[in-house]
């Protein structure tokens, strides 16, 4: 018998293995997960063809410099955004890194699964 003991939220503990630990560990405490929000519409980003969407609103442009990475740039900035090609690998450090750069257009909130 392996695997990892954790408390649920109503304090139960019960024995997982070690995948759904890891996913546990993944998505945070009370299995929430970080999702990236477009402020002006309330929108959830689902996908880089909505993302890309809205950052060219805002004055982003596509560079394709490097083939392993989907990345933009402003001309008015020095600022370039670089996320991963495959979407299922968009974590919360991609997100704030859009965050930071679009300070009043997106935002990262937490979901509950």
């Amino acid at each position: 018998m392996s695997g990892v003991w954790v408390f649920n939220q109503n304090g139960v503990m019960r024995l997982v293995d070690g995948v759904e630990a890891m996913e546990g560990c993944r998505q945070g405490s009370g299995g929430r997960r970080k999702v990236l929000v477009h402020t002006a519409s309330n929108e959830m980003i689902t996908s880089y063809a909505v993302l890309e969407r809205k950052l060219y609103s805002l004055g982003w442009e596509r560079y394709y410099d490097d083939s392993d990475l989907l990345q933009f740039h402003k001309h008015s900035s020095i600022d370039l955004i670089s996320l991963p090609m495959d979407f299922n690998r968009f974590k919360p450090m991609h997100m704030y890194d859009i965050v930071v750069k679009n300070k009043h257009s997106f935002e990262v909130r937490d979901m509950m699964m």
